[in-house]
């Protein structure tokens, strides 16, 4: 399976962008910041709450990444002054972690601080693991001066349960996933039964230390084994 993702990966680059856009139509909300607000209100008259993330990472300069700590910031304002039901996910290297860790932090603690004022949250997604550690680490100060912040964690990588432990004493406030980048077998487990094993390990000694954990999965046996 692990081969397929790597050939579809290396396909991507040559479809054309019309054809992408029909398929991703699906799954991502529009264009703007309207189409995601109109799509987040509708999501909320039927009872669902929401949370919305500009698309984008990997940025080249720090002017990018402080362009997109401002639009996430307008998002919170616009999400605020509609009344919309929806919190925020950020990818750290949109906001320049690649780039200059300090700088990435800062950007990463002004979003989180416009949320906090208008009480809403801040979810950190994971990304590959080439930032596996950084984005921990600027969770874990962001989460020492602000408790609306939390991060994602991924079930498929050997760190993982070494990872939330150490983060306990902050009282996090995680979101579990197996984990959806392509990974080497040193460092990620590829069969889906250790993977689905390592993520019921993790989600017990999550519930079990009292920590908030968001049970990210469409699996049917993860959700039986968590309701268990």
């Amino acid at each position: 399976m692990r081969l397929v993702d790597r050939v579809i990966a290396g396909f991507l680059p040559l479809v054309p962008k019309a054809v992408v856009g029909r398929v991703a139509q699906r799954y991502i909300a529009g264009e703007t910041m309207a189409d995601a607000i109109r799509v987040a209100r509708d999501l909320n008259a039927k009872g669902f709450r929401a949370t919305m993330d500009i698309l984008g990472e990997d940025v080249h300069r720090l002017d990018q990444a402080g362009a997109a700590a401002d639009g996430y910031r307008a998002l919170l304002e616009e999400l605020h002054r509609q009344k919309i039901d929806s919190n925020v996910s950020v990818k750290l290297t949109q906001l320049g972690l690649k780039l200059d860790r300090q700088k990435c932090l800062a950007f990463a603690a002004s979003v989180v601080a416009q949320a906090q004022e208008h009480g809403n949250f801040v979810r950190i997604d994971m990304e590959d693991s080439s930032c596996t550690s950084d984005t921990l680490e600027i969770y874990a100060g962001l989460r020492q001066r602000h408790e609306n912040v939390g991060v994602v964690v991924q079930a498929y990588l050997h760190r993982t349960m070494d990872d939330v432990t150490r983060l306990i004493a902050v009282k996090p406030n995680f979101r579990l996933c197996k984990g959806v980048y392509v990974e080497p077998a040193s460092i990620a487990w590829q069969d889906m039964a250790a993977i689905n094993r390592n993520y019921l390990m993790l989600l017990e000694r999550l519930l079990r230390s009292g920590v908030y954990v968001g049970i990210a999965t469409h699996d049917e046996h993860i959700v039986l084994q968590a309701q268990r």
